[in-house]
């Protein structure tokens, strides 16, 4: 397994113990995780998103794109975004049709990608998947620092909330344009 995969790797353990922190439940709040809990949880999510540019850029630049890299990789930015989406749909009240939108956007993209796996077609991630991923990345931080510290000047502006609607917008978008792009691939497989 090379530095990539690792990397890849853990993103994907990162993911519990990001919920761990962010959603303690009993045995966490016993413990006195409410808001330290919250600052831990927003600590490995940002590392753990930038375990997601670091493992691209290595790959390419070291030769060290494989196929379970290309196996791995959308599972484990898939699992960190839909959990920390739906774990916000507990601590922030952040809209459920907002989770639904992106999470069957992502199923839709992901069969649309496994029927091309079955033709040997490679789907590479388009410009707007890659805007809206930056998006949803930027709006799960913002609503974790309670959109801190645009809130100290101006407490009025949703930063976090902004930012998950630009994401739904695109992911909207996005998800469009890959059915559209890919729809003969969908044809072909009958």
């Amino acid at each position: 397994m090379n530095l990539a995969n690792k990397l890849t790797l853990s993103r994907i353990i990162a993911t519990p113990v990001f919920l761990f922190f962010l959603v303690p439940g009993w045995f966490g709040q016993f413990l006195g995780l409410d808001q330290w809990g919250r600052y831990a949880a927003l600590v490995i999510f940002i590392l753990a998103s930038i375990t997601d540019l670091a493992d691209g850029i290595i790959a390419r630049k070291y030769n060290l794109v494989s196929d379970l890299g290309k196996f791995l990789d959308p599972i484990a930015d898939k699992l960190l975004v839909t959990s920390a989406l739906i774990a916000l749909v507990k601590t922030d009240n952040l809209s459920v049709w907002i989770v639904v939108i992106i999470i069957a956007r992502e199923f839709i993209v992901t069969g649309i990608r496994v029927l091309a796996n079955g033709q040997h077609i490679v789907i590479a991630a388009s410009k707007i998947a890659k805007w809206k991923t930056g998006f949803q990345i930027a709006a799960v931080v913002a609503i974790l620092l309670r959109d801190f510290p645009v809130s100290l000047i101006m407490p009025w502006l949703p930063v976090g909330q902004i930012c998950m609607i630009i994401a739904v917008i695109l992911t909207i978008i996005s998800g469009v344009d890959y059915v559209k792009k890919h729809a003969y691939i969908i044809k072909s497989s009958k």
